[in-house]
Protein backbone atom coordinates (compact mmCIF):
# COMPACT_ATOMS: atom_id res chain seq x y z
CA UNK A 1 0.00 0.00 0.00
CA UNK A 2 1.26 3.76 -0.89
CA UNK A 3 2.14 5.60 2.01
CA UNK A 4 0.24 8.50 1.69
CA UNK A 5 1.54 12.51 3.03
CA UNK A 6 -0.96 13.34 6.19
CA UNK A 7 -2.58 16.92 5.27
CA UNK A 8 -1.93 18.72 8.68
CA UNK A 9 0.99 18.98 10.55
CA UNK A 10 2.05 19.91 13.90
CA UNK A 11 2.49 23.46 14.84
CA UNK A 12 5.69 22.91 16.59
CA UNK A 13 8.35 20.22 15.07
CA UNK A 14 9.89 20.30 18.23
CA UNK A 15 10.54 16.78 20.21
CA UNK A 16 13.36 16.56 21.21
CA UNK A 17 13.97 14.99 25.16
CA UNK A 18 16.72 17.63 25.67
CA UNK A 19 16.27 20.40 25.30
CA UNK A 20 13.22 20.08 24.72
CA UNK A 21 10.22 22.83 23.04
CA UNK A 22 9.80 26.48 23.95
CA UNK A 23 7.20 26.85 25.89
CA UNK A 24 3.84 28.19 23.67
CA UNK A 25 3.97 31.09 22.81
CA UNK A 26 7.40 31.84 23.31
CA UNK A 27 9.04 34.60 20.95
CA UNK A 28 12.88 36.04 21.29
CA UNK A 29 11.40 39.24 22.05
CA UNK A 30 11.08 38.18 26.10
CA UNK A 31 15.04 38.13 26.22
CA UNK A 32 14.83 41.59 25.19
CA UNK A 33 15.89 42.60 28.87
CA UNK A 34 17.92 40.34 29.95
CA UNK A 35 21.11 41.89 32.09
CA UNK A 36 23.89 41.43 29.43
CA UNK A 37 27.19 43.04 29.78
CA UNK A 38 26.42 42.82 33.71
CA UNK A 39 28.15 41.22 36.18
CA UNK A 40 26.46 38.35 37.39
CA UNK A 41 26.98 39.80 41.25
CA UNK A 42 25.56 43.20 40.46
CA UNK A 43 22.23 43.87 42.32
CA UNK A 44 20.06 43.44 39.25
CA UNK A 45 21.50 40.31 38.34
CA UNK A 46 21.47 38.34 41.69
CA UNK A 47 18.01 39.44 42.34
CA UNK A 48 17.08 37.82 38.96
CA UNK A 49 18.76 34.71 40.09
CA UNK A 50 17.09 34.71 43.39
CA UNK A 51 13.50 35.50 41.39
CA UNK A 52 14.51 32.10 38.93
CA UNK A 53 15.40 30.02 42.56
CA UNK A 54 11.98 31.50 44.64
CA UNK A 55 9.81 30.51 41.58
CA UNK A 56 11.82 27.21 40.88
CA UNK A 57 10.86 26.92 44.89
CA UNK A 58 7.29 27.58 44.43
CA UNK A 59 6.04 26.09 41.18
CA UNK A 60 7.81 22.42 42.11
CA UNK A 61 6.42 23.37 45.54
CA UNK A 62 9.53 22.67 47.38
CA UNK A 63 9.58 22.72 51.42
CA UNK A 64 10.97 25.74 53.06
CA UNK A 65 13.65 24.33 54.78
CA UNK A 66 15.06 22.82 51.63
CA UNK A 67 18.10 24.55 49.75
CA UNK A 68 17.73 25.43 45.83
CA UNK A 69 20.55 26.74 44.17
CA UNK A 70 22.27 27.18 40.33
CA UNK A 71 24.78 25.39 39.77
CA UNK A 72 27.09 25.06 36.73
CA UNK A 73 27.07 22.07 33.98
CA UNK A 74 23.39 21.17 34.11
CA UNK A 75 22.18 18.36 35.45
CA UNK A 76 25.15 16.56 34.87
CA UNK A 77 26.90 19.20 37.11
CA UNK A 78 24.37 19.13 39.73
CA UNK A 79 24.41 15.32 40.28
CA UNK A 80 28.39 15.07 40.15
CA UNK A 81 28.53 17.84 42.52
CA UNK A 82 26.48 16.12 44.84
CA UNK A 83 28.28 12.63 44.51
CA UNK A 84 31.33 14.26 44.99
CA UNK A 85 29.87 16.10 48.05
CA UNK A 86 28.27 13.72 49.61
CA UNK A 87 29.63 9.87 49.49
CA UNK A 88 31.67 8.05 51.43
CA UNK A 89 30.72 8.23 55.09
CA UNK A 90 28.63 4.91 54.61
CA UNK A 91 27.54 2.40 51.51
CA UNK A 92 25.87 3.36 48.76
CA UNK A 93 23.60 1.45 46.37
CA UNK A 94 23.38 2.96 42.75
CA UNK A 95 20.13 1.97 40.81
CA UNK A 96 20.62 1.81 36.98
CA UNK A 97 17.84 1.49 34.04
CA UNK A 98 19.14 3.65 31.40
CA UNK A 99 22.18 5.61 29.87
CA UNK A 100 22.37 8.69 32.53
CA UNK A 101 22.19 5.87 35.69
CA UNK A 102 24.74 3.97 34.16
CA UNK A 103 26.73 7.20 34.35
CA UNK A 104 26.45 7.58 37.99
CA UNK A 105 27.22 4.26 38.60
CA UNK A 106 30.60 4.99 36.59
CA UNK A 107 31.38 7.94 38.91
CA UNK A 108 30.78 5.88 41.88
CA UNK A 109 32.19 2.90 41.05
CA UNK A 110 35.08 3.49 38.69
CA UNK A 111 36.44 7.68 39.56
CA UNK A 112 35.21 7.62 43.26
CA UNK A 113 36.07 4.28 43.58
CA UNK A 114 33.87 3.81 46.40
CA UNK A 115 34.69 -0.21 47.36
CA UNK A 116 31.25 -0.37 49.47
CA UNK A 117 29.15 0.54 46.95
CA UNK A 118 26.41 -2.20 45.45
CA UNK A 119 25.24 -1.73 41.77
CA UNK A 120 21.25 -2.66 40.96
CA UNK A 121 20.95 -2.64 37.34
CA UNK A 122 17.75 -3.04 35.10
CA UNK A 123 17.47 -3.47 30.91
CA UNK A 124 16.05 -0.58 29.40
CA UNK A 125 12.22 -0.65 29.66
CA UNK A 126 12.21 -2.20 32.90
CA UNK A 127 13.36 -0.46 36.75
CA UNK A 128 14.71 -2.57 39.49
CA UNK A 129 13.12 -4.37 42.15
CA UNK A 130 12.45 -1.22 44.71
CA UNK A 131 12.19 -3.84 47.69
CA UNK A 132 15.86 -4.91 47.07
CA UNK A 133 16.75 -1.41 48.21
CA UNK A 134 18.99 -1.14 51.77
CA UNK A 135 18.52 2.47 52.95
CA UNK A 136 21.18 2.30 55.31
CA UNK A 137 22.76 3.24 52.77
CA UNK A 138 22.97 6.38 50.43
CA UNK A 139 20.78 5.76 47.49
CA UNK A 140 21.26 6.84 43.74
CA UNK A 141 18.35 7.12 41.22
CA UNK A 142 16.91 8.60 38.42
CA UNK A 143 13.11 9.52 38.94
CA UNK A 144 12.82 9.61 35.30
CA UNK A 145 14.74 7.52 32.55
CA UNK A 146 15.05 9.56 29.66
CA UNK A 147 16.72 7.34 27.38
CA UNK A 148 14.52 4.44 28.18
CA UNK A 149 11.18 5.44 28.94
CA UNK A 150 10.44 4.61 32.68
CA UNK A 151 10.12 6.17 35.63
CA UNK A 152 9.33 5.38 39.46
CA UNK A 153 5.72 4.86 40.49
CA UNK A 154 6.02 6.60 43.12
CA UNK A 155 8.08 7.61 46.52
CA UNK A 156 6.62 4.86 48.33
CA UNK A 157 9.58 2.44 48.19
CA UNK A 158 11.42 4.82 49.74
CA UNK A 159 12.21 4.76 53.65
CA UNK A 160 10.85 7.48 55.59
CA UNK A 161 13.63 6.18 58.41
CA UNK A 162 15.88 5.73 56.44
CA UNK A 163 19.75 6.43 57.58
CA UNK A 164 21.44 7.37 54.20
CA UNK A 165 20.75 10.01 51.56
CA UNK A 166 18.40 9.63 48.53
CA UNK A 167 19.96 11.34 45.83
CA UNK A 168 17.65 12.05 43.08
CA UNK A 169 18.44 12.87 39.26
CA UNK A 170 14.78 14.34 38.47
CA UNK A 171 15.73 16.37 35.35
CA UNK A 172 13.12 14.77 32.80
CA UNK A 173 10.59 14.27 35.53
CA UNK A 174 10.64 18.02 36.97
CA UNK A 175 7.54 20.21 36.19
CA UNK A 176 6.07 16.76 34.92
CA UNK A 177 5.65 14.57 37.40
CA UNK A 178 4.69 14.91 41.60
CA UNK A 179 8.40 14.50 43.20
CA UNK A 180 7.63 13.10 46.37
CA UNK A 181 9.96 15.92 48.82
CA UNK A 182 10.15 14.40 52.40
CA UNK A 183 11.22 10.99 50.64
CA UNK A 184 13.95 13.18 49.13
CA UNK A 185 17.31 14.49 50.27
CA UNK A 186 19.03 15.55 46.73
CA UNK A 187 17.32 16.24 43.53
CA UNK A 188 18.95 17.59 40.43
CA UNK A 189 17.46 18.66 37.49
CA UNK A 190 18.47 20.71 34.34
CA UNK A 191 15.81 23.53 33.23
CA UNK A 192 16.88 22.63 29.11
CA UNK A 193 15.26 19.56 29.92
CA UNK A 194 12.35 20.05 31.99
CA UNK A 195 10.52 23.16 31.12
CA UNK A 196 12.56 24.38 27.58
CA UNK A 197 14.73 26.64 28.78
CA UNK A 198 18.57 27.14 27.14
CA UNK A 199 21.24 25.16 27.71
CA UNK A 200 24.27 24.63 30.69
CA UNK A 201 23.07 25.13 34.32
CA UNK A 202 21.94 22.89 36.73
CA UNK A 203 19.82 22.87 39.86
CA UNK A 204 20.67 21.77 43.09
CA UNK A 205 17.93 21.08 46.04
CA UNK A 206 19.09 20.04 49.25
CA UNK A 207 17.34 18.06 52.40
CA UNK A 208 17.89 19.46 55.91
CA UNK A 209 19.68 15.80 56.19
CA UNK A 210 21.42 16.42 53.14
CA UNK A 211 22.96 19.52 54.65
CA UNK A 212 23.52 18.04 58.16
CA UNK A 213 25.88 16.16 56.16
CA UNK A 214 27.71 18.63 54.49
CA UNK A 215 28.67 20.24 57.63
CA UNK A 216 29.25 16.90 59.51
CA UNK A 217 31.34 14.95 56.89
CA UNK A 218 34.35 15.33 54.64
CA UNK A 219 35.35 13.52 52.01
CA UNK A 220 39.00 11.68 51.57
CA UNK A 221 39.28 12.98 47.98
CA UNK A 222 40.04 16.94 46.89
CA UNK A 223 37.20 19.03 45.64
CA UNK A 224 37.41 21.18 42.20
CA UNK A 225 36.21 24.75 43.47
CA UNK A 226 32.94 23.89 41.24
CA UNK A 227 32.02 20.94 43.48
CA UNK A 228 32.30 23.00 46.65
CA UNK A 229 29.46 24.23 48.58
CA UNK A 230 30.91 24.53 52.33
CA UNK A 231 33.75 26.54 53.15
CA UNK A 232 34.97 26.57 57.09
CA UNK A 233 33.05 24.28 58.08
CA UNK A 234 30.00 26.14 56.82
CA UNK A 235 27.48 26.17 53.92
CA UNK A 236 27.56 28.50 51.20
CA UNK A 237 24.69 30.20 51.55
CA UNK A 238 25.01 32.30 48.93
CA UNK A 239 25.15 29.78 46.32
CA UNK A 240 21.79 29.80 47.54
CA UNK A 241 20.66 32.83 47.32
CA UNK A 242 21.76 33.70 43.47
CA UNK A 243 25.54 33.99 43.97
CA UNK A 244 26.33 30.94 41.63
CA UNK A 245 30.26 29.65 41.94
CA UNK A 246 31.13 30.14 38.15
CA UNK A 247 29.49 33.13 35.42
CA UNK A 248 26.15 32.09 34.86
CA UNK A 249 24.54 32.75 31.35
CA UNK A 250 21.66 36.11 32.57
CA UNK A 251 20.38 35.37 28.76
CA UNK A 252 19.17 31.58 29.97
CA UNK A 253 18.61 32.83 33.66
CA UNK A 254 16.24 35.47 31.64
CA UNK A 255 14.61 32.35 29.33
CA UNK A 256 14.37 30.15 32.12
CA UNK A 257 12.28 33.27 34.10
CA UNK A 258 9.96 33.46 31.66
CA UNK A 259 9.50 29.57 31.08
CA UNK A 260 8.59 29.88 35.33
CA UNK A 261 6.41 32.42 34.70
CA UNK A 262 4.23 30.70 32.08
CA UNK A 263 4.18 27.42 34.19
CA UNK A 264 2.80 29.77 37.12
CA UNK A 265 0.15 31.67 34.73
CA UNK A 266 -1.72 28.32 33.82
CA UNK A 267 -1.71 27.05 36.83
CA UNK A 268 1.68 26.03 38.40
CA UNK A 269 2.55 22.53 38.78
CA UNK A 270 -0.38 20.78 38.74
CA UNK A 271 -1.20 22.21 35.47
CA UNK A 272 1.84 21.41 34.29
CA UNK A 273 1.29 17.46 35.38
CA UNK A 274 -1.60 16.99 33.03
CA UNK A 275 -0.26 18.69 29.90
CA UNK A 276 2.19 15.90 30.03
CA UNK A 277 -0.50 13.73 30.88
CA UNK A 278 -2.53 14.52 28.22
CA UNK A 279 0.17 14.81 25.19
CA UNK A 280 1.01 11.10 26.49
CA UNK A 281 -2.51 9.73 26.70
CA UNK A 282 -3.01 11.11 22.74
CA UNK A 283 0.30 9.00 22.20
CA UNK A 284 -1.06 5.88 24.07
CA UNK A 285 -4.41 6.34 22.31
CA UNK A 286 -2.34 6.25 19.14
CA UNK A 287 -0.13 2.95 20.11
CA UNK A 288 -3.00 1.00 21.22
CA UNK A 289 -4.87 1.24 17.53
CA UNK A 290 -1.17 1.10 15.50
CA UNK A 291 0.03 -2.90 15.30
CA UNK A 292 3.34 -1.95 14.38
CA UNK A 293 4.77 -0.11 16.87
CA UNK A 294 4.53 -0.04 21.45
CA UNK A 295 6.14 1.42 24.24
CA UNK A 296 9.35 -0.23 24.79
CA UNK A 297 8.41 0.27 28.86
CA UNK A 298 5.63 -2.51 28.82
CA UNK A 299 4.52 -1.67 32.15
CA UNK A 300 2.25 1.24 32.58
CA UNK A 301 3.22 2.17 35.69
CA UNK A 302 6.62 2.69 35.17
CA UNK A 303 5.92 4.57 32.03
CA UNK A 304 7.30 7.64 31.67
CA UNK A 305 4.96 10.73 30.78
CA UNK A 306 7.25 12.95 29.10
CA UNK A 307 10.30 10.82 27.53
CA UNK A 308 8.26 8.59 25.90
CA UNK A 309 10.09 5.52 24.31
CA UNK A 310 8.92 3.11 21.53
CA UNK A 311 9.75 0.50 19.50
CA UNK A 312 8.89 -1.36 16.29
CA UNK A 313 7.67 -4.49 16.45
CA UNK A 314 6.33 -5.25 12.76
CA UNK A 315 6.95 -8.86 12.18
CA UNK A 316 9.15 -8.00 9.09
CA UNK A 317 10.92 -5.26 10.54
CA UNK A 318 11.54 -7.47 14.21
CA UNK A 319 12.83 -9.95 11.86
CA UNK A 320 16.17 -8.13 10.75
CA UNK A 321 19.29 -8.09 13.02
CA UNK A 322 19.92 -5.34 15.38
CA UNK A 323 21.72 -3.38 13.28
CA UNK A 324 19.42 -3.32 10.37
CA UNK A 325 16.73 -2.42 12.89
CA UNK A 326 18.58 0.20 13.44
CA UNK A 327 18.97 2.16 10.18
CA UNK A 328 15.45 1.49 9.91
CA UNK A 329 14.70 3.35 12.93
CA UNK A 330 17.20 6.35 11.83
CA UNK A 331 15.36 6.40 8.49
CA UNK A 332 12.00 6.65 9.65
CA UNK A 333 13.22 9.30 12.19
CA UNK A 334 15.37 11.25 8.81
CA UNK A 335 12.30 11.16 6.70
CA UNK A 336 10.17 13.33 9.58
CA UNK A 337 13.23 15.60 9.72
CA UNK A 338 13.35 15.99 5.91
CA UNK A 339 9.71 16.32 6.00
CA UNK A 340 10.04 19.34 9.08
CA UNK A 341 7.52 17.71 11.04
CA UNK A 342 9.25 16.01 13.71
CA UNK A 343 13.00 17.00 15.15
CA UNK A 344 15.50 15.00 17.04
CA UNK A 345 13.05 12.04 17.78
CA UNK A 346 15.71 8.87 17.23
CA UNK A 347 16.09 6.97 20.34
CA UNK A 348 19.04 7.89 22.31
CA UNK A 349 22.34 6.30 20.98
CA UNK A 350 22.91 3.58 23.71
CA UNK A 351 19.35 2.86 23.80
CA UNK A 352 17.60 -0.14 21.87
CA UNK A 353 16.50 0.87 18.03
CA UNK A 354 13.30 3.12 18.29
CA UNK A 355 11.93 6.64 18.42
CA UNK A 356 12.07 9.04 21.44
CA UNK A 357 9.32 11.70 21.31
CA UNK A 358 9.05 14.39 24.18
CA UNK A 359 5.42 14.69 25.94
CA UNK A 360 6.73 17.44 28.61
CA UNK A 361 3.88 20.59 29.66
CA UNK A 362 5.81 22.44 26.93
CA UNK A 363 4.26 20.33 23.95
CA UNK A 364 0.91 21.15 22.71
CA UNK A 365 -1.48 17.89 22.37
CA UNK A 366 -2.77 18.93 19.15
CA UNK A 367 0.90 19.02 18.09
CA UNK A 368 0.93 14.79 19.52
CA UNK A 369 -2.20 14.44 17.77
CA UNK A 370 -1.09 15.83 14.40
CA UNK A 371 2.08 13.94 14.76
CA UNK A 372 1.12 9.87 14.88
CA UNK A 373 -0.70 9.68 10.65
CA UNK A 374 3.44 11.53 10.26
CA UNK A 375 4.77 8.16 12.00
CA UNK A 376 2.59 6.26 10.58
CA UNK A 377 3.51 7.68 6.67
CA UNK A 378 7.13 7.08 7.69
CA UNK A 379 6.81 4.18 8.59
CA UNK A 380 4.96 2.91 5.82
CA UNK A 381 7.40 4.79 3.23
CA UNK A 382 10.56 3.79 4.87
CA UNK A 383 9.13 -0.19 4.89
CA UNK A 384 8.12 0.13 1.58
CA UNK A 385 11.72 1.69 0.60
CA UNK A 386 13.48 -1.23 2.78
CA UNK A 387 11.45 -3.77 0.01
CA UNK A 388 11.91 -2.02 -3.19
CA UNK A 389 15.72 -2.09 -1.97
CA UNK A 390 15.98 -5.62 -1.49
Amino acid sequence: MQAVIPAARPACAHFSSGPCAKRPGWQSEILDHALLGRSHRAREAKARLKLAIDLTREILQIPSDYRVGIVPGSDTGAVEMALWSLLGQRGVDVLAWESFGQGWVTDVVKQLKLSNARTLKAGYGEIVDLANINFDNDVIFTWNGTTSGVRVPNADWIATDRKGLTICDATSAAFAQDLDWPKLDVVTLSWQKAIGGEAAHGVLILSPRAVERLLSYTPAWPLPKVFRLTSGGKLIEGIFEGETINTPSMLCVEDYVDALLWGKSIGGLPALIARADANTKALADWVERTPWVDFLASDPAIRSNTSVCLKVIDPAIAALGPDAQSRFSKSLASLLEKEKVAYDIGAYRDAPPGLRIWCGATIETSDIEALTPWLDYAFQKTKSDLAAAA
